[in-house]
């Protein structure tokens, strides 16, 4: 059961992960041509309109699309140097107690993540140039935030059963 839900997750967060990508590679895209026409206006070429707008909608995303990845894969930063002498148990216990503060962090950005969003509909702002809703971008990253607080519930699971049946769960995978 625990197998099946991880590969479920590592599913999910790959391909949150992906669309992130994908969404860099558009706003480097994008970029290039659009620094290219700038440079090449005396030949009747143009920068793309609203071009760093784009580029902040695909950023925000980016960021908000790789955290779960990150996190079921154990990629966050680690201070090893004051757990490598410790014991198997303790290093389970300290591992499932940063868990549940990483889910804690991940609920109270998603919320508040979503509380702006909600904002940024009611009051109907838009970017200046390309006149689309704020909150297109707010709901972009909010998917992503969704994913990294589902992420971070798994990952608390996975090192309660750890903690519980004395198996190791290694670095980005289910307990052996």
């Amino acid at each position: 059961m625990i197998d099946r839900l991880d590969a479920g997750m590592r599913k999910l967060s790959a391909a949150m992960a992906v669309l992130g990508g994908l969404a860099l590679a558009a706003v480097i895209l994008s970029t290039v041509v659009s620094v290219t026409g700038r440079g090449l206006i005396p030949i009747g070429l143009k920068p793309i309109r609203g071009d760093f707008e784009l580029v902040e909608l695909g950023t925000g995303f980016a960021v908000f699309a790789f955290l779960g990845w990150c996190q079921i894969n154990r990629q966050h930063a680690a201070v090893e140097i004051l757990t490598m002498r410790m014991s198997a148990g303790a290093n389970r216990f300290i591992d499932l107690v940063a868990d549940v503060m990483m889910l804690g962090a991940a609920l109270l950005i998603t919320v508040r993540h979503g509380q702006g969003m909600l904002d940024k509909m009611s009051y109907g702002e838009t970017t200046f140039i390309l006149q689309y809703p704020i909150w297109w971008a707010y709901a972009a990253g909010l998917a992503g935030a969704v994913v990294f607080v589902l992420v971070c519930m798994h990952c608390v699971l996975l090192s309660l059963h750890a903690l519980v049946t004395g198996k190791a769960r290694e670095s980005g995978g289910a307990v052996q």
